[in-house]
């Protein structure tokens, strides 16, 4: 009995091993993918810390961080749809949409903000959807479909606010600029909603397989996994997320414009790229995507504080966004580089080793005809 138990964990023992080292390899790929953001917001508050101190300052922090949040969700949904081999060009309409509905709905009466924050979810949840039915029912392409559905929700919103701004409720904006234990409350959402996500995706059969049928469709189905279902989630998840950030956005702004959310849609992007998701589907962190979008926000306090007009703001947030991208595109061939490196030179043609010197049982047989 002894030698039957002793024989099953000898077997099993090889077993296990490799599972903990493959779980440990995709542990550590995740955070080559994404190490590069960490480290870089690091150094961002370093150096702002040395050449513009004020940046740092009490009341700039108390500024930066409400506007962060609101961008670490807005990037967090545009990840889900990256995620899904797509990107999502509606993002300026439905955080405009949403910020209009609460404002101008209530027209500064709060006892009527509950209905209108119900109102914005719902039309962004079927906008969401009909991205999601479109897109994986119909086929249009995603970047398609979505600059359509930013123009539709443009078209609303223009409808009606007519261009003209209105001051956010007391009630919201007391609610947006609570403070509990002197974390500002919008902080505190986006972090729990980041933390939310990242286990659904990481840690629950949905999420891996949400991942897996975002990686590779034809594998995906393949296995079985339905990438219609994994598709039109992406999109109806992003549209709440874009919605819960417009929400708070109108709290945070006391008189928000009705295009309030054009400064969102290259910052989204760019939080994505910075955060290692792969743009062609399947790998990538919500947690990175926000660390991205703190980083962004960061460095837009700190070019401010140099003085700097707006456009030089755009221009190094699109300098940061093609700089993301062009790390990500050279990262596979450095790889590469560095494992042929690590490897060292090929072996010349004709050159015997001890592979040769030992043939297996099988390099003689005859071949089956």
């Amino acid at each position: 009995m002894s030698n039957t138990v002793s024989g099953w964990r000898g077997r099993l023992a090889p077993r296990i091993g490799r599972g903990r080292g493959a779980a440990g390899s995709v542990t550590a790929s995740r955070w080559r993918r994404s190490a590069g953001i960490w480290v870089a917001t690091g150094l961002l508050f370093v150096v702002s810390a040395v050449f513009q101190p004020k940046s740092l300052g009490g009341s700039a922090l108390a500024a930066l961080w409400p506007f962060a949040a609101v961008l670490m969700l807005v990037a967090v949904g545009q990840t889900l749809v990256v995620q899904q081999r797509g990107i999502d060009l509606s993002v300026p309409g439905f955080v405009s949409l949403s910020v209009v509905l609460v404002t101008h709905i209530p027209e500064g009466n709060s006892a009527k903000l509950g209905p209108a924050i119900l109102l914005a979810y719902a039309i962004s949840l079927a906008a969401g959807g009909v991205n999601g039915l479109l897109v994986t029912r119909v086929g249009i392409t995603p970047i398609v479909q979505t600059l359509g559905m930013n123009a539709v929700l443009f078209g609303i919103d223009l409808g009606i606010t007519q261009g003209t701004p209105t001051q956010t409720t007391d009630a919201l904006q007391a609610f947006a600029g609570a403070s509990p234990a002197g974390i500002p409350l919008p902080l505190i959402i986006a972090i729990l909603v980041v933390i939310v996500i990242e286990f659904a995706i990481k840690r629950t059969t949905f999420g891996r397989r949400f991942e897996a049928s975002g990686a590779n469709a034809a594998a995906g189905r393949a296995a079985g996994l339905r990438g219609n279902r994994y598709q039109f989630s992406a999109y109806l998840g992003a549209a709440v997320l874009y919605c819960t950030a417009g929400v708070l956005l109108a709290g945070i702004v006391s008189q928000p414009d009705p295009f309030q959310g054009n400064d969102y849609l290259l910052p989204s992007v760019a939080a994505v790229a910075l955060g290692g998701t792969s743009l062609l589907g399947g790998a990538g962190s919500v947690i990175a995507s926000s660390v991205g979008a703190l980083f962004l926000s960061q460095l837009q306090q700190f070019v401010l504080a140099t003085g700097a007009s707006a456009a030089v703001q755009n221009l190094v947030e699109a300098s940061a966004l093609a700089l993301a991208v062009t790390i990500y595109g050279l990262r596979p061939r450095l790889g590469r580089l560095f494992t042929r490196s690590r490897a060292g030179p090929p072996a010349a043609a004709g050159s015997s080793g001890p592979a040769e010197t030992q043939p297996g049982p099988y390099n003689n047989r005859e071949p089956v005809t």
